[in-house]
């Protein structure tokens, strides 16, 4: 068996990250990452990893008080859209639209963000990370899975 066979049939490591939609007035949140050294410069919804042990919504709900101060119920967040994806390591992203949350979102994290502000959904900045225009695409069209980058 070659090396090019042992890697196809060796089990995936999957990272798996959660994306926030917050919409108001019909405007999505978006933040800007800020010297974190991947995408600087680029727009994103509030995002994180899911940490080991965590669930989904947990982790969404940790993100948001760790990203923007606010407070989030799992009863009030929804699974929008699930994208496989694959990026420099293969990624399952959770796309999670909250219902309703408690605070007004800020940036708590200047060392790792420099803008946060709410845009028009039809009028993302052009500095939007590509695989989340993406997904607002699909979630605006009523796709619930896709596979990107493959």
């Amino acid at each position: 068996m070659t090396n090019h066979e042992l890697e196809k049939n060796e089990p995936l490591l999957t990272h798996l990250a959660v994306y926030l939609l917050l919409i108001r007035d019909e405007k999505l949140l978006l933040s800007r990452r800020y010297k974190t050294g991947w995408e600087d410069g680029m727009y994103t919804f509030i995002a994180g990893h899911v940490d080991r042990g965590e669930t989904i919504r947990k982790a969404m709900i940790r993100e948001g008080k760790e990203e923007a101060r606010i407070v989030l119920a799992e009863d009030d967040l929804a699974v929008v859209h699930v994208m496989n994806r694959k990026s420099n390591r293969p990624y399952v992203d959770f796309f999670i639209k909250a219902t309703s949350w408690k605070g007004e979102p800020t940036i708590i994290e200047p060392d790792r963000c420099d803008d946060m502000q709410w845009f028009p959904m039809s009028n993302l900045p052009t500095n939007t990370l590509p695989h989340v225009a993406q997904a607002l695409e699909f979630i605006q069209n009523g796709i619930y899975f896709s596979e990107v980058g493959f």
